[in-house]
Formats: structure tokens, C-alpha cells, sequence
């Protein structure tokens, strides 16, 4: 049984793929404005939720904040590419 103190925190390098996987379907044109905008603010959600916790180790506070910086580069691409549709 885990101890409910553990709290398992995913690898940066996961959720910068996530938003770079995003990237490159708006890129692409493969998925839809909207989905993009709903997968990009969660992810922007989580990582503040993620870099406000007092309980995360160190050792992943700079590459949450790397892979939140990115997520906001998208957004901006997001939001570039719905003004440009108009």
C-alpha cells in the first residue's frame, strides 16, 4: 500500500511533448482550434496548479516552469491563428 503522503508527479519532459504535440497538430492544420485552446489552458492550469505546490520536489521546478513558458507560446500561436481565420 503507498503512503498517502507520496505523490507521484509527472515528468516534464512529458508535459513539454504534450504541448509540443499540440504545436505541431495546429502546425499541421490536424486538430481543431478549439481543442487546441481546451488542451492548451488545461495544460497551463495544471503546471500553475504543478509550480504552486509546496510538495514538488526541486529537481522538477524548473522544467515545469520550461514546459508552462511553452504552453504560453502556443497559446499565443492559438490565438494568433484565430485572428488570422477572421
Amino acid at each position: 500500500m503507498k503512503d498517502s503522503k507520496l505523490i507521484e508527479f509527472p515528468q516534464p519532459e512529458n508535459v513539454v511533448a504534450a504541448a509540443e504535440h499540440v504545436q505541431s497538430a495546429l502546425e499541421s492544420r490536424s486538430i481543431a482550434i478549439g481543442a487546441a485552446k481546451g488542451i492548451i489552458y488545461s495544460l497551463i492550469g495544471t503546471l500553475g496548479s504543478l509550480i504552486g505546490d509546496p510538495d514538488l520536489p526541486n529537481h522538477l521546478l524548473s522544467g515545469y516552469q520550461d514546459a508552462l513558458e511553452l504552453a504560453y507560446e502556443v497559446q499565443a500561436k492559438i490565438q494568433a491563428h484565430e485572428q488570422s481565420s477572421k
